[in-house]
């Protein structure tokens, strides 16, 4: 260890550059019991402008996936992460750093200490920031020599300079406390307005966001100092638009400008090519290369703590970490599916506000109720339910979103992927996309969405978002919910045939909760929880468990009693010399 690191003590000295019937509740929506909470539809009218921006860019052209990503990355590389303390003046600190180049946006939050992100309108401004910043004096330590953005600000005479300061305001990075969220919800004046907070409250924010690309940024400028143009994107929950709050941060290396050939001279007799090491596969190059950075990082990243090399797995990665930023952190090469699987993602999350408030609101429910789990096992992912939301609300008639083959249909030639033999062409520009003529309010698509999948044929059918219908499951898996792109993976074959049960159980239950509400069988005041706050009560699960006792005891007499008439059935056959005789009375 001792060896590898003064090999590497040279290269971190460098200063690296800055880088009713269905069809009535379709029309109607469904009526809130008490006068005082608004219909679905009152509620629609009403809703704060802002959730409606993703429907509401009529004649507005909407950025791309690639767009939005560059812009952040851009973003990110013009902005530093300050430790600074709590109590401090926020016009002196701006004041200060001003003295560098003007800054665009800041905010403050906490994370082992209280953090500050800047970012600068100039990427000059931070070589100037660093010129000033002094390497920190330890007597009892040795400090690595590696010059990164991320800063330690202190106080020159902390007793007088903090004393009559007020702590600075912190964005909060976590998501709100479910007994909270259950008040929350409780004051929302309908279902539909119910599912929106539930959004607002766990979706990443935009600070939140600009943190993690921050981070992606600061681990690209360990990467670069052996792959230049390389650039480190998140990938997944972090930009996919179902991100929340405290989610881990995955983070894809790209090294594909690397390997892009320069536009050849097309005079002269030669051709010049790097020489290169040379391994027997694409998986051995990505575990050599991220063994190594994993080293760096290790060694050299500043807050990066608990790095795992997880070179085996399927997806070789690195796990680490980052303290400042509070992520959880994943670092792979090599896994460009995932990053379409992220645009495919973001294009349903983009095409109307239902669906983010749909799915936001099916994966807190699965949490609360221990159908998802933060551990690896035989629990439905995320990721899976997800995907069976985006399959339900393709089966709307009308359809909400699109199947990913009527997607394919509207790509350009510029949107035609193939990634290591898998067709990953969609469209990804939004505009060409036509809105939906359906007008379903929130409160109908989850009681519908729990009472399709509480009668789903699971047992035969697998779920496919390509065509948007259901189809043979091609392997007896519990559940089968085909990969998009990978078509011969099953995304669920992890699930255990008691998982399912449970996950239809609780449907079955909340969706007849639901439906007793507008029966009118159940007249709760506003300090009750009702609606969606109802179905995040741990009573749902306990009823669940009780109702299946009570209905397996319910089977047992019927099946008694089927058992009785088989007997008597054959007894009046033989009496009557095999000829079979009805009646319409009970013996």
């Amino acid at each position: 260890m001792a060896s590898r690191l003064e090999l590497l003590l040279p290269w971190c000295r460098l200063r690296f550059p800055v880088s009713g019937t269905s069809q009535t509740r379709r029309a109607l929506g469904r009526p809130r019991l008490s006068q005082v909470r608004l219909s679905s539809t009152e509620a629609a009218a009403q809703r704060a402008p802002g959730r409606e921006e993703a429907d509401s860019k009529v004649g507005t052209r909407k950025k791309t996936f690639s767009e939005v990503q560059a812009e952040r990355l851009e973003q990110a590389q013009r902005t530093v992460l300050i430790n600074c303390p709590a109590k401090i003046s926020e016009k002196k600190f701006l004041t200060y750093l001003s003295h560098h180049g003007k800054i665009n946006s800041h905010y403050f939050y906490e994370s082992y200490g209280t953090y500050a992100v800047v970012e600068f309108s100039e990427k000059d401004s931070i070589a100037s920031l660093q010129d000033v910043t002094r390497t920190p004096g330890i007597e009892e330590e040795c400090a690595v020599p590696f010059k990164s953005r991320l800063f330690t600000l202190t106080l020159k005479n902390p007793s007088t300079q903090a004393a009559h300061q007020a702590p600075v305001h912190c964005h909060k990075q976590s998501t709100i406390l479910i007994n909270d969220l259950v008040q929350k919800l409780c004051s929302a004046d309908s279902v539909s307005n119910q599912l929106y907070t539930l959004m607002d409250e766990y979706q990443l924010t935009e600070e939140n966001t600009k943190l993690r690309f921050l981070v992606c940024s600061l681990i690209q400028d360990i990467a670069c100092a052996y792959f230049p143009e390389c650039t480190v994107k998140p990938f997944g929950s972090s930009v996919n638009t179902f991100g929340k709050l405290g989610c881990d941060l995955d983070m894809f290396l790209d090294l594909d400008e690397i390997g892009r050939s320069p536009t050849r001279a097309k005079t002269g007799p030669f051709y010049m090519e790097y020489q290169m090491k040379r391994v027997p596969s694409e998986r051995i190059a990505s575990q050599r290369i991220l063994s190594v950075i994993g080293d760096c990082i290790d060694n050299f990243g500043a807050g990066c703590v608990g790095v795992q090399k997880i070179l085996n797995a399927r997806c070789p990665l690195v796990r680490f970490s980052h303290q400042p930023a509070g992520f959880q952190c994943d670092l792979t090469t090599n896994n460009r599916v995932a990053m379409r699987s992220s645009e495919l993602l973001y294009i349903y999350g983009s095409l109307d506000s239902r669906v983010r408030a749909l799915v936001f609101s099916v994966r807190c429910w699965a949490r609360v109720h221990g159908i998802t789990s933060t551990i690896p096992g035989p629990w439905i992912t995320n990721f899976s339910l997800t995907i069976m939301a985006l399959f339900f609300l393709q089966k709307r008639t009308p359809p909400i979103i699109p199947t990913l083959d009527q997607l394919k249909d509207l790509a350009d030639a510029e949107d035609k992927h193939i990634i290591e033999g898998y067709d990953c062409t969609f469209a990804s520009n939004l505009n060409k996309i036509k809105p939906t003529e359906n007008t379903e309010t929130l409160d109908v698509l989850l009681s519908d969405f729990f009472e399709y999948f509480g009668n789903f044929a699971f047992n035969k059918n697998s779920i496919n978002i390509r065509k948007g219908k259901e189809q043979n499951k091609p392997e007896p898996s519990p559940l089968y919910i085909q990969n998009p792109f990978e078509r011969a993976l099953n995304i669920s074959k992890n699930v255990q045939e008691k998982q399912l049960d449970r996950f239809v159980a609780l449907a079955r239950e909340c969706a007849w909760i639901l439906q007793q509400e507008d029966k009118g069988h159940s007249s709760l005041s506003n300090s009750q929880p009702w609606g969606l706050a109802a179905l995040l009560l741990p009573s749902v699960a306990s009823n669940c468990v009780k109702g299946k006792k009570k209905r397996g005891q319910a089977s047992e007499r019927i099946k008694s009693l089927l058992d009785s008439l088989k007997i008597n059935n054959s007894e009046s056959l033989v009496n009557n010399g095999g000829k079979r005789t009805f009646s319409n009375q009970t013996q």
